[in-house]
């Protein structure tokens, strides 16, 4: 099914224009011309994105981020034409994801829905996150960054504790790589897949003092982290 965004934009032509686009990328699209009309629009129906306006009449995107924020767990961001730290700080603290200043490249804009809704998604379907994770003779305390074993703890960098968290909680089972690239490092492209495998290779090195966990990896799938019984 087409991904659901909810575009709110009072400029007529920049409007249709953006419509018709994102329709062209295969996204279902409802384009509402003022800020009440898209918070009426938004409660009755079901979006994956809404894209704001900053400027619109009756209601501005500020106050109508801070509605959508109050009612759903939907992402959002704002076009605007200005570049202000004000502006910015305001948005992100209503709840914003994301901004975009006009005008814009329209590949940018697609890479930004795409990651956005990909996150979404992968929040959605993650497996349940715990407090610590015992898998073999070792313990891993996520908050804490601590990897426990008799022969020594190790305290892991931030992006190695949450690389190997989302290993444990997949445990047994394949850990998507493009969900590890966009809940990590926010991209996926051949930089951060070749990074990615680097800290791969850090966490098997990590791990050799038990001989029965294994990080396997699957071509062009993701990794599984197994222990043998």
């Amino acid at each position: 099914m087409k991904k659901r965004i909810l575009l709110a934009e009072d400029e007529e032509n920049f409007g249709s224009l953006l419509k018709n686009y994102l329709e062209l990328s295969q996204y279902d699209v409802t384009w509402a011309k003022n800020g009440t009309e898209a918070y009426s629009i938004f409660m009755q129906n079901d979006f994956d994105l809404c894209i704001l306006d900053v400027m619109m009449p009756h209601m501005d995107g500020f106050t109508l981020g801070e509605k959508i924020a109050a009612k759903k767990d939907v992402p959002f961001f704002y076009l605007t034409a200005k570049n202000q730290k004000e502006d910015l700080v305001k948005g992100y603290q209503i709840g914003a994801d994301d901004y975009l200043t006009k005008p814009f490249d329209t590949e940018v804009l697609l890479l930004k829905i795409k990651a956005l809704i990909n996150r979404t998604n992968t929040d959605n379907l993650m497996p349940e996150t715990k407090e610590s994770y015992q898998f073999g003779t070792y313990i891993f305390n996520p908050s804490s960054r601590m990897l426990q074993h008799v022969n020594g703890d190790k305290k892991l960098s931030p992006k190695e504790a949450l690389l190997l968290e989302l290993l444990c909680r997949y445990q047994g089972k394949i850990m998507p790589r493009d969900i590890a690239l966009d809940t990590i490092w926010k991209q996926n492209d051949y930089f951060t897949k070749r990074s990615m495998d680097v800290y791969i290779g850090k966490l098997r090195k990590y791990l050799v003092h038990d001989s029965s966990i294994k990080i396997e990896t699957f071509h062009q799938m993701g990794f599984q982290l197994m222990v043998e019984v």
